[in-house]
């Protein structure tokens, strides 16, 4: 038992290393990429969903709010992405959301707002940060889920899910899904929606309710994001 342990810490190990390195390799390459040009950088949005009186969905042990995740993920994604050369908007950078009046209507008005900043943006790509929730508590994992109708969307939930899956904490493998959600579908730039885990499985809200573990998905989603921008500005489809 002991030897099976260490050789499983050690392969966790190695992957997680791996993983990393990826991210830290890309990042810097593609910092000298959106550097060339003083007058050029590129703007990634990141976007918290929910907020202020919509708190999504909650964790099944702590009663965490989804919004206070999708927060915590988003400003470590920020700083990930800063710190590879890139303007960040965030369409909800406090727990506040952006309804205005907590009145009927206040969804769409949330909504419309988060669409509006990013076509204001501009952005080379969006990101947006929620958590899962299903009635069989065995579910975890992350999920991507893209725009069916954009080749683009696609391409970069497919890098972002495959970092995602090269996690040491990742137990079951998943492919990025088509959705057919408000954010992505107003959104004329490649866009997903990162379903960071399951707050409706204990061992996914242990993580997800841990600071080093939100930091490490930070690194991955962004390397992945950044595999692709790589890709794109190299010219490979």
């Amino acid at each position: 038992m002991g030897k099976k342990f260490l050789y499983r810490h050690r392969v966790a190990l190695s992957a997680a290393a791996i993983v990393l390195a990826i991210a830290a390799t890309v990042s810097i390459c593609l910092y000298a990429l959106v550097q060339t040009s003083a007058s050029v950088r590129l703007v990634v949005v990141i976007d918290a969903g929910h907020g202020g009186i919509d708190g999504g969905v909650v964790g099944v042990t702590s009663g965490t709010k989804e919004s206070d995740i999708n927060l915590a993920v988003a400003r470590r994604l920020q700083a990930q992405f800063e710190e590879a050369g890139f303007l960040v908007v965030q369409t909800r950078p406090t727990e506040a959301g952006l309804y205005g009046a907590a009145v009927r209507g206040y969804k769409q008005r949330d909504m419309r707002r988060r669409a509006e900043i990013i076509r204001e943006s501009e952005p080379a790509a969006v990101i947006s940060v929620h958590q899962n929730y299903f009635s069989d508590r065995t579910r975890r994992g992350a999920q991507v889920f893209f725009r069916p109708s954009d080749a683009r969307s696609r391409t970069l939930a497919c890098a972002v899910q495959a970092a995602l899956n090269a996690m040491p904490e990742c137990v079951r493998r998943s492919e990025p899904l088509a959705g057919d959600y408000y954010i992505l579908n107003n959104s004329a730039c490649p866009a997903v929606i990162v379903e960071c885990g399951f707050l409706s499985n204990a061992a996914d809200e242990a993580l997800l309710l841990d600071a080093a573990y939100r930091e490490r998905l930070a690194e991955t989603v962004c390397a992945g994001t950044l595999s692709y921008l790589a890709a794109l500005s190299s010219g490979v489809p």
